[in-house]
């Protein structure tokens, strides 16, 4: 009978001793059956010997002998179980009828954002829900409110900044053309470069977002306000960044953020890394934003970036984004956020922890940074006057044709101004049809006058989207359509290039080559092609001896021929330049 009577002290410790040892390894539902084996072997009193012996209740100690007797309550549970399906106190939504409902239609009340759109958001904290709810009846607490509000797909979020705001039509256009531009100056070996300024940053005492590790009760003591002191001053930082070498140079002003401290940051970085990573560059590309201090409008921008290219010798390449798009410049997101993530928690006390600072930038992908203090004085205000932008404009600045205002580039050494080569006076009138019969194009003032003057003015509309407004008197010299057929006759038929044509018309290359190639194009569709067995003529002597076996004259070919600008026509041999 003894077996039947509550254990003896020592073996009750012995039990919590295994117990003790049994229990890490087991989770809710296998320690529960294992105190019931345990009392079932120990017969009567077995249940509260274990109770005591591992400090579960008497009930869980039940429960586990009933479970551990029945053969039925052993199946096996889902994974991540230690109770049937059922168990448990049932959920404030299941024994309150209506409290669902209720509070979707407090979260409804408390909406904010357009209703039509699925950016949402409520007002009301967990809190103010509970205590509504009540007011309505209802107990439930702030935690039953948040996993109510999970399991409809509210979730606790920050804001994102991704709105642009106004979208520029001609966005999507230039962030190509960007694109483009940065792949083949990375193809070719020549630097580009992302350009931008950063934040101001206030010296002193002053909080920083972010945490760092710290002893407790240590914290960083800064003040509580921060109201600027001018007396510790500001500094301004203007980013460079090269893009294929995914190195960062920083230089650090303490004056004004005006062009000519963004211009000399970038010349410090040519000289001090650009120069030596790049020693056969002969241009290069810089992208950045459309204001600031390298707007695309600024004048004293450009009237810098001129001294630059002439300093270094560089044809400096500058393409902008549009305006509200200056977070896709490289170094936003590239060399900014990492300053930053290095500056964290840390007050900027001087500007050599600035420096400093800025310099310790590394990441894990490879990216390192340099950093120098400029102590300049820059002042404000500077003026470029109207007669420099005027010599800019026309002798050193090549704006794109697409957005000429986001894509220019600035020359080493300006071109030639008026009085140094101006543009030849044209063509011999009778030059035309000489050259037409040389490649056997005729009646062309007939051709001329219908298929190239009638559709003309509507090839340039289309081309620049609208009609004419006014004749500027700009631009390259326009030929009379009968010369310029002419010209296109003698590239097809006798391999003349442009450079030659441009020669014997006494013109620029430009203005026969721009209208030429798509008089090319006309001809070719009207059943001009090459001959077979045509001569090819690449020299003015060739072409005066071709003229002179037919019988044409051709007058004011004289001269020595000049270097060859052409981009050859298939089936072109090379040419020899005298």
């Amino acid at each position: 009978m003894m077996r039947y009577m509550a254990i003896a002290g020592a073996d009750e410790a012995a039990l919590a001793g295994k117990l003790a040892v049994m229990r890490p390894f087991l989770d809710e539902r296998g320690w529960r059956v294992y105190l019931g084996t345990e009392a079932n072997a120990l017969g009567y009193g077995g249940i509260a010997a274990v109770a005591r012996a591992s400090g579960a209740s008497e009930t869980t100690v039940a429960a586990g002998a009933a479970e551990a007797a029945d053969p039925a309550a052993r199946a096996v549970l889902p994974p991540g179980r230690s109770r049937r399906a059922g168990a448990g106190r049932p959920g404030a939504e299941d024994a309150q009828p209506g409290l669902r409902q209720a509070l979707d239609g407090l979260l409804e009340d408390g909406k904010r954002g357009d209703p039509v759109s699925p950016l949402t958001w409520s007002v009301l904290s967990l809190r103010d829900l509970e205590r509504r709810m009540a007011a309505l009846g209802f107990r439930c607490g702030k935690d039953t409110v948040a996993r109510l509000m999970h399991e409809d797909g509210w979730s606790l979020r920050g804001m994102a900044k991704v709105l642009e705001g106004s979208r520029h039509p001609d966005r999507d256009a230039q962030f190509r053309r960007i694109s483009a531009a940065v792949a083949e100056f990375t193809a070719a070996g020549d630097p580009v470069v992302s350009v931008d300024g950063k934040k101001k940053e206030q010296l002193g005492p002053y909080r920083r977002d972010g945490r760092s590790w710290r002893p407790a009760g240590d914290p960083v003591q800064v003040r509580d306000h921060d109201f600027p002191d001018e007396e510790l001053g500001k500094i301004a930082p203007y980013g460079v960044y090269d893009v294929a070498a995914n190195r960062g140079f920083v230089s650090v002003g303490t004056s004004h953020e005006t062009a000519a401290f963004a211009v000399n940051a970038i010349r410090r970085w040519w000289q001090a890394e650009g120069a030596s990573r790049y020693p056969r560059a002969a241009r290069i590309l810089l992208t950045c934003d459309s204001g600031g201090s390298n707007s695309s409008v600024s004048r004293l921008w450009k009237h810098e970036l001129s001294l630059l290219a002439a300093e270094a010798g560089l044809e400096v390449t500058v393409m902008h984004f549009p305006p509200g798009t200056s977070k896709w410049n490289k170094i936003e997101h590239r060399l900014f956020c990492n300053i930053t993530r290095t500056w964290k928690a840390r007050p900027l006390m001087t500007k050599e922890d600035a420096v400093a600072g800025i310099a310790a930038t590394a990441t894990v992908q490879g990216l390192k940074c340099t950093a120098v203090l400029d102590d300049a004085g820059y002042p404000e205000g500077v003026k470029v006057s109207d007669a420099r932008m005027r010599h800019l404009e026309r002798r050193v600045i090549s704006r794109g044709p697409f957005r000429g205002e986001w894509n220019y580039t600035l020359l080493p050494a300006p071109r030639p101004g008026p009085g140094q080569d101006e543009e030849p006076a044209g063509p011999d009138p009778a030059l035309p049809a000489a050259l037409a019969a040389l490649a056997g194009l005729p009646q062309l003032h007939d051709l001329a006058g219908h298929a190239w003057a009638a559709g003309r003015e509507h090839r340039l509309a289309l081309a620049r989207g609208r009609p004419r407004l006014k004749d500027t008197g700009h631009g390259i010299r326009r030929l009379a359509p009968e010369t310029v057929l002419a010209a296109a006759a003698c590239r097809i038929r006798l391999g003349m290039t442009w450079t030659l044509l441009a020669q014997v018309l006494g013109v620029h290359h430009s203005s026969i080559s721009v209208p030429g190639s798509r008089a090319v194009t006309l001809l070719e569709g009207l059943g001009i092609t090459p001959e077979p067995g045509a001569p090819r003529i690449r020299t003015t002597a060739a072409l005066r001896g071709h003229a002179t076996a037919l019988g044409i004259t051709i007058n004011g070919v004289t001269g020595q021929d000049v270097t060859n600008k052409d981009t050859p026509r298939p089936g072109d041999t090379p040419e020899t330049t005298n």
